[in-house]
């Protein structure tokens, strides 16, 4: 898929990060071969989105409070997780009659969060690149995960976190309008230095998913 502007350079850079599984054509890394199966669990699965919900809550109130005021651009893009999340985390506990999921403060989700308030701050680039790995990637590889893992252990049940209001491609498409008019107004220096935390952003985004079997 052939991507303009900024945006195309973002997405160039992500996929030499995923491996041949992941991206067959694209993926620039060997995966490697695991140890056991991939085996998610109920109560690990509902960390995973607990620990997701304080992430994109974290980025929709950045986003909401726009400190640099490039953020506007990324309120109500219809990409917002944090409302979905909710519910599908009240549902399971209620479905599957399991406790509310401890969100600690050195967990993987708190720690994410903190890192991206500090780059709110401090570092509009290296924020952007975690908006767009972050948010992009749910709606592909992310919702490949959560069909593979409803039939797994969902009886095939479609949680809301995988739903959205109007269609997808649309509206990412206006989300790289977004980023790609942000980044006209950058330096190539600045340009540079947004791509450079790629690979950072993959892995916190690793960190969460390791919830998942946990």
């Amino acid at each position: 898929m052939k991507m303009t502007g900024f945006v195309g350079e973002m997405r160039a850079v992500a996929m030499k990060l995923h491996t041949k599984e992941q991206a067959p054509k694209e993926g620039g890394i060997k995966a490697p071969k695991p140890v056991t199966a991939w085996a998610p669990t109920l109560k690990g699965y509902l960390q995973f989105l607990a620990e997701s919900e304080v992430v994109y809550n974290a980025f929709e109130s950045i986003m909401q409070e726009a400190a640099h005021g490039e953020y506007a651009k990324f309120q109500n893009t219809g990409l917002e997780r944090t409302a979905a999340l909710r519910e599908d985390i009240q549902w399971m506990q209620q479905t599957y009659s399991l406790p509310a999921p401890v969100v600690k403060e050195d967990g993987p989700g708190k720690l994410y969060a903190a890192h991206l308030q500090q780059l709110a701050r401090d570092d509009p680039q290296y924020l952007i690149c975690h908006y767009y790995n972050y948010f992009f990637a749910h709606t592909a590889g992310g919702r490949m995960i959560g069909t593979k893992v409803a039939q797994m252990l969902l009886d095939g049940k479609e949680l809301k976190f995988y739903q959205y209001s109007g269609d997808v491609a649309e509206l990412l498409d206006g989300v790289r309008a977004s980023l790609n008019e942000l980044a006209e107004h950058w330096t190539r220096e600045q340009k540079d230095h947004c791509l450079r935390e790629t690979a950072d952003a993959f892995q916190y985004s690793g960190k969460l998913m390791k919830c998942m079997t946990e």
